[in-house]
């Protein structure tokens, strides 16, 4: 699979390097320019470009900038393609944003506005890239981690709890991408490494 990736810090990099030693095509880009990338190009033996670029190479594209530039995503170049949203919501470096102070809405929802023609999928946010890129297990092992995602769209569900899979955690379905809520910063399976079952449970008991 051809992955494009919007953001070149830790998320972005952290998921790239998997994906490539998971044998997909990944292409990084930041909002700097591919020329401030040269060296993790060759690092993680992926390609570079402008966020634009990475839009429009990835069958599927994974967004891992900061919550406060999502209006900067491309919208046409993403159009009828599969985005993984990784964002979380940090007041400190996002500023207020009422209506997620408020309960109103999501990180995921507020990209899915931002990208109407677009399929998104809640993935990738609540665990730490140094666990994402060392804590991964084989299939069936006791100490495999699950990994929430959330979307509206069993398909698209599927394709990336199969990254999930490919990178060593068992997935688990929290729901609709309304219901992204419950993984997000701040709930009890933030970020807290659990079995699939365990954090099946927890999900389902997390209180908005």
């Amino acid at each position: 699979m051809e992955i494009g990736i919007i953001g070149a810090g830790m998320v972005g990099r952290a998921i790239g390097k998997l994906a490539v030693a998971s044998g997909h095509s990944v292409m990084l880009s930041n909002s700097r320019g591919p020329q401030t990338l040269f060296s993790l190009s060759r690092s993680i033996a992926c390609q570079v470009g402008t966020a634009d670029e990475a839009a429009a190479f990835g069958d599927l594209v994974v967004i891992a900038i900061p919550l406060a530039a999502y209006r900067s995503i491309p919208v046409e170049t993403l159009a009828g393609k599969l985005v993984i949203d990784t964002n979380n919501y940090y007041v400190e470096r996002d500023g207020n944003i009422p209506e997620l102070d408020e309960g109103e809405t999501t990180t995921s929802e507020m990209l899915a506005r931002h990208l109407p023609r677009s399929r998104i999928v809640k993935a990738f946010n609540a665990i730490i890239m140094d666990d994402l890129e060392n804590g991964g297990r084989l299939p069936g092992s006791s100490k495999r981690r699950g990994l929430p995602l959330a979307g509206d769209n069993s398909a698209d569900k599927a394709v990336v709890a199969g990254l999930y899979d490919q990178f060593g955690f068992d997935p688990v379905d929290a729901g609709l991408l309304a219901e992204g809520w419950r993984l997000e910063r701040g709930r009890s399976v933030y970020c807290v490494p659990m079995d699939a079952e365990h954090l099946k449970d927890e999900l389902e008991k997390t209180i908005r």
